[in-house]
């Protein structure tokens, strides 16, 4: 792991750019009533998770491999992603594309990329609806969330929501394979052991999306991550690129 500098303000500290450490106990007592998602950031994300690559070889071939299968996808998504976009700007008023903070590997915060499936100001509104959440944990999960649009939810179905995600992998900050990334008032909810599903790049796809998706309870998620983690190679990341294929193009069920 790599030697970071930190200086010290209202009692988080900061190591590189984009990695907070903070003191729980003392974050616990902040008031977060009208917080947005980029202060949540500025008084949280996790710091000290150690982070796991394959061999230098392997690492190069795998980030080679992503590169490729992250261009190959944004061409063969090319006219659905276009339609998708005149579709949201017809039927929807409010911005075609949104990027929300996520946390990457390590505990690092990046803007992950998508087509805009909710209505205008959705994130406001999800306190709201928290009781009806259909997922144990700090993730959210509501099958016929009514914040969603007509063509949002054609598109979360067949997944075009997550093309531009491609750029994330072209960025590095993803993968095409690897657990999904949480959003930083997620993480603040995380039991430790929960942490280990952050020292990996996230990804696109994993696991978790071709064993059960919506079926599992969010300790369940968190393990086939970790288990991914400790069996991870190219080959499987292969078969979990074709599985997934097969649940969004043959059997959608809407992740």
């Amino acid at each position: 792991m790599q030697a970071h500098t930190s200086n010290h303000t209202s009692g988080i500290r900061y190591q590189s750019p984009g990695t907070i450490h903070v003191d729980l106990n003392r974050d616990r007592r902040r008031r977060q009533r009208h917080a947005t998602d980029e202060d949540v950031v500025r008084r949280f994300t996790p710091g000290r998770i150690p982070t796991v690559i394959r061999t230098l070889g392997s690492e190069r071939f795998a980030r080679l491999v992503d590169i490729l299968g992250a261009c190959t996808g944004l061409l063969l998504f090319a006219p659905a992603l276009l339609l998708a976009i005149l579709a949201i700007r017809l039927t929807s008023p409010g911005p075609t594309f949104y990027a929300q903070i996520r946390v990457g590997i390590g505990g690092r915060l990046f803007k992950m990329y998508k087509l805009r499936t909710m209505v205008t100001g959705a994130d406001r509104q999800q306190s709201q609806l928290q009781k009806y959440n259909e997922i144990s944990g700090p993730a959210f999960k509501m099958r016929h969330d009514p914040r969603i649009t007509p063509v949002g939810r054609v598109l979360r179905k067949f997944s075009i929501d997550e093309v531009p995600q491609f750029l994330n992998v072209l960025r590095g900050d993803m993968s095409l394979v690897g657990p999904r990334p949480p959003l930083p008032r997620e993480v603040k909810k995380y039991q430790r052991w929960h942490l280990q599903r952050l020292m990996v790049k996230p990804g696109l796809t994993g696991l978790w999306q071709v064993s059960g998706r919506n079926r599992l309870n969010f300790d369940e998620w968190v393990r086939l991550d970790i288990r991914y983690i400790r069996q991870r190679s190219l080959w499987l990341d292969l078969k979990i690129m074709l599985k997934t294929f097969k649940v969004v193009f043959i059997r959608p069920d809407g992740a």
